[in-house]
């Protein structure tokens, strides 16, 4: 799967490289198709009252922004973009079984590891032209994001125990996204707006378990 995926993004890239590059010869209007990279730090928020925090928690990313520019001068314009997502959380939360989730009791190596297929929608706003490469930019949107495996994984009593793909994981994520910065380097902020888990409970309270990420994000003409 990962291999598909690697192979779409280089034709993809190397089609709109191509578009691009003819783009810059026509006139003042040009379009930022990019490559990205993220880095984050991530948390859980919203977490069950008696759950905490267990330890580092952090997010890759890469994929392709397909640039749709909105004004002749190209410094407002909306991306569509695909992309892949790592996440690898250390959290409080057991997995009993496909269904059944409790607070973590007398468990090491808690963890959530996720590989997910990412759609980012944006509105972008920078200070570049056609011949600059190195500008301030604000970019802000949604991020979807779709879930191609999932694996929760501890150890109790010595022994590793592993869940794959387990019913109550929500695999269709959605948040709220802004990056800003100046040249390649620029802060990256995720806001999750649905929870990772769904009709999942824990003593009758209903797990509302959502993802925040801070980080950097790095653009790639």
């Amino acid at each position: 799967m990962l291999k598909k995926l690697l192979s779409l993004f280089i034709v993809f890239f190397s089609i709109n490289v191509l578009s691009q590059t003819d783009s810059l010869r026509i006139g003042d209007k040009y379009w930022e198709d990019q490559l990205y990279m993220s880095i984050s730090y991530d948390l859980m928020r919203n977490q069950p009252d008696t759950a905490e925090d267990t330890g580092f928690s952090y997010s890759l990313s890469f994929g392709y922004i397909k640039d749709i520019p909105f004004s002749k001068n190209g410094r407002f314009a909306g991306g569509v973009g695909l992309g892949y997502g790592y996440s690898s959380y250390n959290h409080d939360l057991q997995v009993v079984n496909s269904n059944t989730i409790q607070i973590a009791d007398n468990i090491a190596s808690n963890k959530l590891k996720m590989h997910n297929l990412e759609i980012p929608l944006q509105l972008r706003w920078r200070t570049s032209d056609a011949v600059t490469y190195a500008f301030w930019r604000v970019y802000a949107g949604v991020k979807l994001s779709y879930n191609l495996s999932n694996t929760f994984s501890y150890e109790e009593s010595s022994q590793l125990k592993e869940f794959s793909n387990i019913d109550i994981y929500n695999k269709f994520q959605t948040g709220i996204e802004l990056s800003a910065g100046y040249g390649a380097f620029n802060f990256y902020f995720y806001y999750g707006l649905n929870s990772v888990y769904k009709n999942a409970e824990i003593n009758g309270v209903n797990v509302a378990s959502k993802i925040t990420k801070f980080g950097l994000i790095f653009y790639l003409l």
